[in-house]
């Protein structure tokens, strides 16, 4: 893959919890980059960090130390304002519980995030027309969640995630909620949208058929990178991953 300019870059982030008396060392001195255009998977068992680097990531929450740049931009520095404008603007997201609002339907949950930006009317039902068909929900616009599979609901999240043109579209765990044909499904799609729209992809995930997808897996445990891997280190046999024949 040709080298691009990196889009996310963090130097020695350290985040410390306090349970009463107790610290809990949640990242320790954390150090990598993702370059744009990237589709990187962030694994690691439960407690390894990778929620709380991801959460870094996103301007969900700041270090205790150390520094988080995202296009270049210190989101330490940032006040809660300019934080929101950056989620708003520059990064798109996707839950394992898809977070649509129940009481809207696709093109309205899609249309969320450009009412947020102060765009039109109009101009947020087009595009999140636009959007919905992408992502092959063109026959279901008025469908409210409800009225849909999860496979479905999932693919108007990635819509949503996509309404202002993110640089970066962090996914936690995309897979989770999903049956296995489905799962992979929305690994191709995200893969699509990566090659299409140009966007950086960062997953959070247990899914091991991420792997085939990524161009790299940064693996974590207790806090700490222990292992970065490009697409060609990695030992996957397509149709064996999580008991398929």
């Amino acid at each position: 893959m040709a080298v691009t300019r990196e889009i996310v870059r963090t130097h020695d982030v350290v985040k410390t919890y306090y349970m009463g008396t107790e610290e809990v060392h949640a990242l320790q001195g954390v150090t990598t980059s993702i370059s744009a255009g990237e589709y990187v998977s962030i694994m690691g068992p439960s407690g390894s960090g990778k929620s709380t680097f991801f959460n870094m990531v996103g301007g969900l929450d700041k270090p205790t130390s150390g520094e988080v740049y995202i296009d270049e931009v210190d989101v330490s520095q940032l006040d809660v304002y300019e934080l929101a404008w950056l989620r708003c603007r520059k990064i798109g997201y996707i839950f394992q519980t898809f977070n649509l609002i129940p009481v809207m339907n696709a093109i309205e949950n899609v249309s969320l995030p450009m009412v947020f930006a102060g765009k039109s009317s109009d101009e947020c039902r087009d595009k999140a027309a636009e959007l919905l068909k992408k992502v092959g929900l063109g026959d279901r616009l008025t469908h409210r969640p409800i009225e849909m599979s999860g496979g479905q609901q999932q693919r108007v999240a990635i819509a949503r995630s996509l309404a202002n043109d993110p640089a970066i579209i962090l996914a936690d765990e995309p897979t989770g909620n999903l049956d296995l044909k489905t799962g992979q499904e929305i690994i191709a799609l995200l893969t699509q949208m990566k090659e299409e729209q140009g966007v950086t992809i960062i997953t959070a995930t247990h899914d091991h058929k991420m792997l085939a997808a990524s161009d790299r897996v940064v693996w974590f445990t207790d806090g700490k990178v222990v292992r970065v891997q490009n697409r060609e280190e990695l030992n996957i046999q397509v149709g064996t991953i999580d008991g398929e024949d």
